[in-house]
Formats: structure tokens, sequence, C-alpha cells
């Protein structure tokens, strides 16, 4: 559906709310800052009106220099994605700051094909500081505006920090939209040579699958067969998931511990993010470990949630949705009620999920508003995308604004 059939879908009331906090947050900075932003992420590609006043926002933090608040990177790329048109001219005055904005205005540039942004870009990536370079190369990358010569150049360059910065920053938002030209290989290969991280080390390689480096794919099948014995099962699903479309479900079961290790975020954080990945996928290798996360009631933790979702919609567990519903109802933590309405529905209880989706679009959470209101949304479109994607799950509920 055309952005403009969908323009004004939002709920006026939740509208109104989204852009009374944002004009707020311009006069005086919110303690949850990081729950607009995301709200603002998630809600803008279905309204032009909350574009429009994401657009005036930006151009004044802009005009601050306001470049480390976390309305910034949510409204930059948000914008570039959904509104290129209004973000370019923001985008061309951020690049000629200190620091051309930080890595958010780099990364939001890969996604803007507007002119006015070239001239400024091209300066930043001669610029002498390496990480800087190296970030608005890939954008210039990502326009169709270099071959790639300098990005091989610069990468040895970066150090350690800046590497799991450009991660972060740059590579995972370009994991999920924007796709760099085959001449990016060399360049990321250096970047994955010098990464420790098996979770950062699979990121890069997504990106480089993605500009068609066959590279990434063989050498996860390599050391999936013959690597350190310890590694073996962690790089068979490394090698899953950058294999083409379709692919056959892994056979290798995973464990709290390799799923910690490929994710993006440190592995101290055990994040969870690649075992929703193999569920997504309906992997039966993983029924075993949600069931483990989903086996106390009431259900407590996103992860738990999550993992009823899965094995509701997947495992034949049609006592979870019973679960989910309890939770979406009666959850002590008002913030995990939204997330329950959100798995509700798309473990296929529609009707009970939309019932609820009514009341919670008025809770003072502004999180659980925002998932009843992408219910509604999916509800009155017949998406059959799923609500609980892991980019808004990320945005929504945690404030990650990568």
């Amino acid at each position: 559906m055309a952005k403009g059939e969908r323009a004004e879908i939002i709920e006026r009331e939740m509208l109104d709310r989204v852009l009374g906090d944002l004009a707020g947050a311009l006069r005086r900075k919110p303690a949850h800052e990081d729950k607009l932003a995301g709200a603002l992420r998630v809600l803008g590609p279905h309204s032009a009106a909350l574009r429009k006043g994401a657009a005036e926002a930006f151009a004044l933090l802009v005009k601050r220099e306001s470049f480390a608040r976390e309305l910034y990177p949510s409204l930059a790329r948000m914008l570039a994605e959904h509104a290129s048109d209004l973000a370019a001219p923001s985008l061309a005055k951020a690049l000629g700051a200190e620091d051309a904005g930080g890595f958010s205005t780099l990364s939001a540039c890969c996604h803007v094909s507007q002119p006015v942004i070239a001239e400024p870009l091209a300066r930043v990536a001669s610029s002498r500081h390496a990480h800087l370079a190296f970030a608005a190369e890939v954008a210039r990358m990502a326009r169709g505006e270099s071959d790639g010569t300098h990005l091989v150049a610069i990468a040895p360059k970066i150090k350690e920090s800046h590497r799991i910065a450009l991660c972060v920053e740059i590579f995972v938002p370009l994991t999920r939209a924007g796709k760099l030209p085959a001449s990016a290989g060399p360049a990321l290969a250096v970047l994955r040579d010098a990464e420790r991280h098996l979770g950062r080390w699979l990121v890069r390689a997504e990106v480089a699958t993605r500009a068609t480096d066959p590279g990434p794919l063989a050498e996860a099948l390599s050391k999936a067969k013959n690597g350190p014995g310890s590694a073996r099962s962690a790089w068979s699903l490394v090698a899953w998931a950058l294999s083409p479309e379709p692919k056959a479900l892994p056979s290798a079961r995973p464990t709290v511990e390799i799923i910690a290790r490929l994710s993006d975020r440190p592995s101290a954080d055990r994040d969870t993010t690649f075992l929703f990945r193999l569920a997504a996928a309906r992997a039966a290798s993983v029924k075993p470990m949600l069931e483990t996360f989903a086996r106390t009631l009431p259900l407590a933790d996103e992860v738990a949630v999550r993992a009823a979702l899965y094995l509701a919609r997947d495992h034949g567990r049609d006592d979870l949705r019973a679960a989910l519903e309890g939770t979406a109802k009666g959850s002590k933590r008002e913030d995990l009620r939204g997330l329950a309405i959100a798995a509700l529905w798309d473990a296929g209880a529609k009707q009970e999920a939309r019932a609820l989706a009514d009341e919670a679009g008025k809770a003072k959470s502004l999180p659980t508003a925002v998932w009843a209101n992408l219910v509604r949304i999916a509800a009155e479109t017949a998406s059959e995308s799923p609500v609980v994607d892991e980019p808004t799950l990320r945005r929504v509920q945690w404030g990650w604004l990568e």
C-alpha cells in the first residue's frame, strides 16, 4: 500500500500525544526520551502529519547540533527511509558540523538519494578521521557515488572502538534496508578479519552477502566443517543465516551461550535476537529453549512473552495464548501489557488482541500505547506482516536506536 493511502491511519489521540511529547522534549529533555524516540521511529511511516512534525523537530535538533540526543538518530533514520525529501536539507547541514553529525547522520545518508547532500558527504569522505571517512564512503557507495576504492584504503586504519560503533550504527541498519554494491566486499572483509565478536562478524557478513559477495558464506561453511569443534555449531548457524532463500532449516541445537555470541549486542547482555530469528523461521530445534523461557507463569518479561508467541503459533501450545492474554490484561508491568497484546495478535488470537488494543491505546505507558496502535494498524490494513518483529521490539520496548 502506498504511503499516502496509510498517511493518517494512526488515531488522532495517539498522534496528538506523540506530537505533544515531541514538542515537550524539544523544550526540555524527558527522562525516557529513548521510548519517545522509538515511538517516532515506528509510527512515523504511518502518518504524514507525524513525519511533518518530525522533520521540523529534526531541523531544530540539527540547528542546535544536538546530535547526542536519543531523538536525533530516530528522527534521522525514520525520515531518511520514509520522507527523504524532508530529511535531506537538514542532513546536508548536519554534515557540515564537527564530526559530521556523527554516525547517525552518515547512516541516514545511506537512504537519501537527493543531490543536496552529495558535496558535503564527499567532503566528509576525505576527512583525516578514518572512522568518519569510512562511514561517509559507505553512504556514498549506497548512493552510487563511489566505487569503493577509497573504502579499502581506509578500513585498516579504523581502531576497535570505532569498528564496534560502525557495526551498531552503520551496518546493523544496512542489514534491514539499503544495499551496497559488490565493490564494498574487500573493505568489509578487512573489518571482518579484525573482528573477534562473532555476532558483529555476522552483521558485516550479512551486509557483504547482500552486496553479492560469496566470501562470508564460504568462510562460514568452511569453519562449520573444519573449524574448532567447540565453534562448529555456531558457525553452522552463521552459514544458515547467510544462505540464500529458500534455505534449509538448521539442525544445530542452539544454546544460551551460542545465541548470545550470535547477537550484535555484547555477549554479556545475553541478547536473544538470534533465537527469535530461528523461531521466526519455524526451526524445530529451538522449541526446547523456547519452552525453558516460557515455563514460568505468569509470563514475566519480554523474552518469555516472545517465546510464548512462537510456541503458541508454531508448536501447538494453545495454552500459551491464554497466558499471553493474561499478561496483556493483568501484568504488573504496564509496558509488558502492550507487547503481550501484539504477541497475542501474531499468535493468531486476533479478535482478542484487537479488543484489548482499544483500551491499551490510552495507556499511560507509551510503549504499551504504541503496541496497541500497531495492532490497530495491522487490523485496519489487513497486514500479514508480524507486529512483533526484531527492529520494532528493540525500538519500542527497549529504546535501542540502531
